[in-house]
Parts: C-alpha cells; sequence; structure tokens
C-alpha cells in the first residue's frame, strides 16, 4: 500500500500512458500520424506534467480546447504543431499568432478577421478547417455552403488550410452507420474541393471510440483522446477486452477513527442512520476536491484492499466511511479512492456519468505526482 505524507494526490503513472500512446500508435496504418488531445488539461492529468512523456513516445502533433492550453504547451518547449478546437474569441486571436497556434475555421468572418491580423504580423499562419456533418456544435454544414466558404477561405493570401476535420456523434456505435454517414459528408466535401484544385494537407475524423472500433477512418491523422489515459470511451464489455492502463489513481489518508453506537445519524441530515456499533474513518477529501456529492450513501473507498462504504453525505472538505469490517484501521492509512481495482469507469457507472467528468472535476487542489 502506498504511503501517504500529504493530505492527497493523484498520480498520475507515466508508464502506463506510455503503453496507451505504444497501443495506439501499433494500430495505426502506414502514415497516419497520432494527434494528441490535451483539452480539459489533458483530461484532469495535467498537460505540463505529461507532455514531457509524449514527446518522448514520438508524439508530434497536438491539440487543445483553448489557446491558453496551446500557450502552455509552448512554454513546455513544444515546437510541433498545436490545434485549438474550438473557438477563440475576437479579442483573443492574437494570442493565437503569438503562440503559433493553429485556430479552427468555421466561418467566412473569422477567417477574414485571421487573414487580417497575419498580414499585419506579415505571415501566413496556418489553420484547419471544421466541417458540421452531424454533430451541430461548430463547423460549415458539409454541402455546397462549404465548399463555396473553404474555396473562398483558400485564396486568402495570409492564411494556409493545413488540415480539415470533423467530430463524429456516434463513433462508438458498433455498426458505424451513423459514422459511416458522418464520414460520407466529410469525403463528399473535401471530393468537390479538389475539383477546384483546394487540396488538404491533412485530413482527420477519427475520434478514442472511432480509433477502437473503425480503422477505416483514420485517414492522415487520428485524434487520441479518452484512450490515452485508458477512459472508457465504448461499450464496457468491448473496453474489456483491450490492453489499456488507466493513468490516474487517487489516494487520501484516515484522518480519524471512532466508535458510535446503533441509531447514530452520520453527516449532514443525518442521512445514515447506524444498525450496529460502527467504526466510522472521516477521509480529509470532499466534494471541493471534486468527489462527487452524488456518491454520498453510494459510492466506496478501499482501505487495506476491502472496501469501505460511503455513509452520510460527502461534504465539501471532509467524509465518512464505515470500517468496522475493516480490522487495525488507524490514523495515517493510504485510502484508495480511484485504482485499478476501483476504476474510473466503475465509479462513472455509478453516477451515470461519463468517464471525463471524474477527472475533469477532480480540482486543482488535488496535487498531481507524476512517477
Amino acid at each position: 500500500m502506498r504511503t501517504m505524507t500529504v493530505r492527497t494526490q493523484a498520480v498520475i503513472r507515466l508508464d502506463a500512458l506510455s503503453h496507451n500512446v505504444r497501443a495506439v500508435q501499433s494500430r495505426l496504418a502506414p502514415g497516419c500520424q497520432l494527434m494528441a488531445v490535451l483539452k480539459g488539461d489533458g483530461y484532469g492529468h495535467g498537460i505540463a506534467g505529461i507532455y514531457p512523456t509524449l514527446h518522448a513516445c514520438g508524439v508530434r502533433h497536438y491539440a487543445v480546447a483553448i489557446w491558453e492550453e496551446g500557450a502552455l504547451l509552448r512554454t513546455l518547449g513544444c515546437t510541433d504543431p498545436i490545434l485549438i478546437l474550438g473557438d477563440t474569441c475576437d479579442d483573443q486571436l492574437p494570442m493565437v499568432l503569438t503562440h503559433k497556434l493553429t485556430p479552427t475555421v468555421f466561418s467566412m468572418e473569422a477567417a477574414e478577421k485571421l487573414n487580417a491580423l497575419a498580414a499585419k504580423a506579415g505571415v501566413r499562419h496556418p489553420i484547419h478547417i471544421k466541417l458540421d456533418t452531424g454533430m451541430h456544435r461548430i463547423g460549415f454544414p458539409a454541402d455546397h455552403r462549404a465548399v463555396e466558404a473553404i474555396s473562398r477561405i483558400a485564396q486568402l493570401p495570409n492564411l494556409q488550410i493545413a488540415g480539415c476535420f470533423t467530430h463524429f456523434a456516434k463513433a462508438d456505435e458498433a455498426d458505424g452507420k451513423a459514422m459511416g454517414n458522418q464520414l460520407s459528408q466529410y469525403n463528399g466535401v473535401l471530393d468537390a474541393l479538389a475539383q477546384r484544385g483546394v487540396t488538404i494537407p491533412m485530413r482527420h475524423v477519427s475520434n478514442s471510440p472511432a480509433i477502437l472500433l473503425h480503422p477505416q477512418a483514420q485517414l492522415d491523422a487520428v485524434r487520441a483522446g479518452d484512450i490515452l489515459f485508458a477512459l472508457c470511451p465504448v461499450d464496457t464489455e468491448l473496453w474489456e477486452k483491450e490492453d489499456f492502463r488507466q493513468v490516474l489513481h487517487w489516494y487520501t489518508q484516515v484522518a480519524l477513527v471512532k466508535e458510535v453506537p446503533a441509531g447514530s445519524e452520520v453527516g449532514y441530515g443525518g442521512t445514515f442512520t447506524t444498525r450496529r456499533p460502527t467504526r466510522i474513518a472521516t477521509l480529509p477529501v470532499g466534494f471541493a476536491d471534486g468527489y462527487s456529492r452524488r456518491l454520498s450513501n453510494l459510492g466506496h473507498v478501499r482501505i487495506h484492499g476491502q472496501n469501505a462504504p460511503i455513509i452520510g453525505r460527502v461534504c465539501m472538505d471532509q467524509m465518512m466511511v464505515d470500517v468496522t469490517d475493516i480490522p487495525h484501521v488507524k490514523r495515517g492509512d493510504t485510502v484508495s479512492l480511484l485504482d485499478d481495482t476501483l476504476t474510473i469507469t466503475q465509479m462513472a457507472d455509478l453516477l451515470d456519468c461519463n468517464v471525463d467528468e471524474i477527472v475533469c472535476n477532480i480540482s486543482k487542489r488535488v496535487p498531481r505526482v507524476y512517477e
């Protein structure tokens, strides 16, 4: 069992991250490149701590959600292309040029503003075009309107179209019908552009579930996010057949152990009443750390390799667990909140939420330790 010297910490296992990168790389067709998606501060794992490992594994393309994440990568020494997947406010577009980031363009207005900024800076700046093939978030509608707009953008003197992508809404469906329809729309626009002499250097559509289930959609690059961190992006039964390793483990320690009599109400609102003399361990972690309050009287932690159920409401900074059936629990004992046995997938199933919510909600006040 891990020895704890702090209140709580999330341990990021870099060997597991390297293993997962290699697992993705082994699936790629010759010439297809891996783009590591690091949005949400690397899905809560911490960009600064994981970038050196990704670079050492040969990753040479990155994607982020916002320009600030791209700027952080630049401060870490990244000189590779960094794609901003989402929107950048007009007033912050100069930061895209300053940090040599590749913005996503999905309107003619944005393209013209970027072109003017690039002209003023005396550069020809790379962009990626986003097509909306059914997700209906951002992107040019995948029809003649996109062909017309992109053809005009290709003529802007200070912009260079470096790539074009779309995002699959249902890539986790094994039959691939919905994904296939989106891919067909995407290819139709690119074929029409090619007829007009507009070439797209990098075509990319595959997200994590598509990488696992639909190799025909690899194209020039794939965008791997969830699977880099072993965050299950497909049906659990299919996922259990894969060899991806959970990167993040989360630990705390026992603050106090006390015994209360049968009939004692525990925590705010007295939502749990003991049915027997009960030994309670108080843990110095709560929902301000990102441990969901919805796990009150529902989840469990692991102490001495055994499950200890949460009793009463998870508080902002503390919670209580029942250790009556676990011998010799004492102050300072290590507690697993997430590990290879108590997995992120299991917690997400318990909460009926997305696996990404679990790791992204672990707050900044939980130190990330890289091993």
